[in-house]
């Protein structure tokens, strides 16, 4: 297929020949129009639209400019004057698009589209039924129910009228609840039956109100008597039509960050005003400008893809590419509508993808189609979906991102917010979407989103003596304020390389087994899915996780596991990266964000290691509070880590106390991204808690060396991972909490007399070294090479080292009581003493 508009050949030919069908009016009407058979028992072909959008990948100008110039026309029928006090009103799914465009030709007037996707909170102000469709049910949800009470004329726009059924309904139901005496029915064209017209106009007369009707082009459709039998029997010996297959090798997938304007909403399906036209006119040059820069070089033929209603956004987005880059666009949107597929140039629908749906519609799962997308010989595919349908079944082997992956060499995902109207979250504002790389963290965007807010802008940073003497005096949090961002010498960066080099595999090993562990136990912990077992790898995960690190020392680990599941299982798992601060809990707006986009019970929290177990005591008190004040419930409060050296939890990848190299460094091994701040003049109550990303710091930056060097050794640690999580998975893993009494032991016995200040661990001594006012280490004796760089920080620092025989910790740190009497350490709270 070279064309999805097959030039020559009417693409209704086969069609009408087969059935009978004939469409009677102008020349225009085959423009504009081909056919294809329904998997539908009310109807047994499909008007398929060449200039909709929908379909047919078209060029975003001719979609566009035709649903202008039906605008146009709106007006000069109702005159300035009517035309000012207009509604738009659009029809879910086909014409959500071409009714937003209508708008944009008659003017400065609000629009809304109805809608199949219900919004808990949110009362409908109306709604009605499409008798003939696959889905029939359509809901009005304006965020001002006051939208739809006006009584300006009512413009109803859909992509081709059949009957008029779906009209009268609507007007039925609207002019029952706010009569008005005008209404414009627009279509792109106009099939109804003498006696079917008849009918309108008998209504509009019955209620007393003027129906005028616009159209591109109108005409019939003559059907014989046994069409519906004919085209069920023509179904059932093509259902197995031929779908090209992929071009060989899947395709790279690439997450896009538009940086679409907050609160500016992703389409009408809530009101579209004037003056939110206005910013979307303003932001498409740049959202477009990114677009073109993600793009691969030399791509000559780019699709640009909707998502089901969400037309108007990927249209404009599209026509805005098509003007300004070297590229041939064209634009098409997924559907619900199940179409069958003929690769033949008389046949409209050419070829089909098929993939579940993946915006947990209310309606349950099912099957969803992008049409005359394999074989159209795209050189890249941007597909458009709005946040509620990023979620893992878009990401899934089999998903919408995979069937495109298959068939074209580049695959760029543009999120673009959902709105959500503030009467439907009991007026709380709309949380931001997550930051991504490169915009915000040198992490790859697909490898996390970061739920916190940028605040690199504010000079955050206090020497550590002053932060130790504030937290101390119980004048500030840690959390208040951010240690300058020490990097070490040469000498201990030469380290930490080698260092990286001789525990890859170990790392390698412990990430496979958290993983899989996490994998093989999400049903057992409340999550959906199963555990298939293969004859291969043994297992098969069915469930799909979503990977929530706790910024940022669980950042890497969670990138890590998600590196895995896609190399093991070829999960691509979402990982959201988000703060807790103790004493604070963990951002309980970021929870609810987790809660819209995911089920609660498939979150997994994921922390690098332990140490004396606060955070894990802190997550559990504060999952308990967020449920007790009226947080979404299902979090499991557990978390997996990477090392569990103080048995503090059940899932973990490791109980050694070995290095960890992303312990030995601070955000150049960790994104470049700080840790994290809560300071109540900086974050409100509806924001995420903030971070710094340290830009300046590129040049010093491992943070993918680090993850590289690990995944480098996934292939030779996946045989004794498959061993050790056997063997795992039959042991007793409850928690010993060992190394809390360790430290209440230690606190005692150095006359410290505060547990808060006694740090054990590699990664909590290492912590203490680079951030804080450092007392002496406690080493255990005949610890080899994990200890290098401790011992050379601690030279470097003037810090004494105490060999110590019964030390259940390859090392502890103390902090220096001088600066920190009554402060509990680098992740604590001030305490009163």
């Amino acid at each position: 297929m070279n064309k999805a508009v097959n030039d020559g050949v009417w693409s209704g030919t086969w069609v009408a020949e087969r059935l009978g069908i004939e469409l009677v009016g102008g020349e225009e009407l085959t423009g504009l129009l081909g056919l294809a058979l329904r998997r539908n028992p009310k109807r047994a072909h499909l008007l398929v639209s060449n200039v909709l959008g929908k379909h047919v990948p078209q060029s975003p100008a001719v979609v566009y400019d035709h649903g202008l110039a039906l605008g146009r026309r709106v007006r000069e029928l109702l005159g300035e004057r009517e035309a000012a006090s207009a509604v738009v009103l659009g029809y879910a799914e086909t014409a959500t698009g071409l009714g937003h465009s209508v708008a944009d030709g008659l003017g400065p007037v609000p629009y809304l589209h109805s809608t199949r996707r219900p919004v808990a909170g949110l009362a409908p102000a109306g709604g009605f039924e499409e008798s003939h469709s696959h889905a029939t049910s359509h809901l009005l949800l304006p965020e001002d129910p006051a939208l739809l009470a006006a009584q300006g004329p009512l413009v109803l726009v859909d992509d081709e009228f059949s009957t008029g059924n779906t009209i009268l309904n609507t007007i039925r139901d609207l002019h029952a609840r706010h009569p008005r005496r005008r209404y414009v029915v627009v279509a792109l064209v106009d099939m109804r039956s003498p006696a079917d017209t008849a009918r309108l106009d008998a209504f509009a007369h019955g209620i007393g109100a003027r129906v005028d009707v616009i159209a591109s082009a109108s005409g019939t459709v003559r059907l014989p008597e046994d069409v519906l039998r004919r085209g069920r029997e023509l179904v059932a010996r093509h259902e197995r039509a031929a779908v090209l297959p992929a071009q060989g090798g899947r395709g790279r997938v690439t997450r896009l960050d538009l940086r679409w304007p907050r609160g500016l909403p992703d389409g009408g399906r809530h009101g579209f005003t004037p003056a939110h036209r206005e910013r979307l006119e303003r932001a498409l040059p740049a959202m477009t400008a990114r677009i073109a820069e993600a793009l691969p070089a030399g791509a000559r033929r780019v699709l640009v893809l909707g998502s089901e209603e969400l037309m108007y956004a990927p249209l404009r987005l599209a026509r805005e590419l098509e003007r300004t880059a070297d590229a041939e666009v064209r634009c098409s949107t997924t559907t619900r509508s199940p179409v069958l597929a003929v690769d033949d140039p008389g046949y409209a629908i050419r070829t089909r993808l098929v993939f579940p749906a993946h915006d947990d519609p209310a309606d349950g799962p099912g099957e969803r189609y992008a049409y005359n997308v394999a074989g159209g010989g795209f050189d890249a595919v941007v597909a458009v979906v709005d946040s509620v349908a990023d979620t893992p079944a878009l990401h899934a082997p089999r998903g919408l991102l995979a069937r495109l992956a298959a068939h074209t060499p580049h695959v760029l995902l543009a999120v673009v917010p959902s709105y959500v109207p503030a009467s439907s979250q009991e007026s709380r504002p709309m949380l931001p979407e997550p930051l991504r790389g490169p915009a915000f963290s040198s992490y790859a965007p697909e490898e996390v989103g970061w739920l916190l807010q940028d605040l690199s802008e504010v000079t955050l940073e206090a020497p550590t003596e002053e932060r130790e003497e504030a937290i101390q005096s119980g004048g500030a949090h840690y959390a208040e304020s951010l240690p300058v961002e020490y990097q070490p010498s040469e000498q201990y960066q030469e380290l930490f390389r080698a260092a990286l080099e001789d525990s890859a595999a170990r790392l390698a090993r412990a990430v496979g087994v958290v993983t899989e562990v996490v994998l093989a136990e999400l049903p057992l912990r409340g999550g959906r899915g199963a555990v298939r077992t293969t004859a291969s790898s043994g297992r098969t995960p069915a469930s799909r996780p979503v990977l929530v690190s706790l910024a940022r020392a669980g950042t890497p680990v969670g990138v890590l596991m998600r590196r895995w599941a896609a190399f093991r299982h070829g999960l691509e798992l979402p990982h959201y990266a988000v703060s807790i601060v103790r004493g604070r809990g963990i951002d309980a707006n970021a929870l609810r964000w987790l809660a819209a986009h995911h089920d609660p019970a498939d979150v997994v929290f994921v922390d690098g290691w332990t140490g004396k177990g606060a955070i894990t005591r802190e997550l559990a008190e504060a999952i308990r509070e967020f449920e007790e004040t009226g947080g979404p419930v299902g979090f499991d409060p557990e978390i997996a880590v990477l090392a569990d050296p103080g048995s503090c939890v059940r899932t973990y990848g490791t109980r050694e106390d070995f290095l960890i190299p992303s312990a030995c460094l601070n955000s150049t091994v960790s994104g470049l991204v700080s840790r994290t701040v809560l300071r109540a003049d900086l974050v409100g109550p509806e924001d995420f808690h903030g971070a710094k990303f340290y830009r300046e710091l590129a040049g010093a930056d491992v943070s993918n060396d680090f993850l590289d060097a690990v995944s480098a050794r996934f292939p030779e640690a996946a045989e004794t991972v498959d061993t050790a999580v056997k063997e795992l998975l039959c042991e007793d893993r409850t928690p010993t909490w060992e190394g809390w009494a360790a430290v209440e032991r230690i606190s005692e016995e150095y006359g410290i007399h505060d547990v808060n200040l006694v740090k054990p661990g590699v990664g909590e001594t290492t912590r203490v070294l680079l951030r804080r006012v450092p007392w002496k280490i406690l080493a255990k004796a005949g610890a080899g090479a994990d200890l290098d760089h401790v011992r050379l920080l601690a030279e470097q620092r003037g810090v004494p080292v105490e060999e110590v025989d019964d030390l259940p910790y390859t090392c502890v740190g103390l902090i220096h009581p001088r600066f920190t009497r009554g402060a509990t350490g680098a992740d604590g709270t001030a305490v009163a003493l």
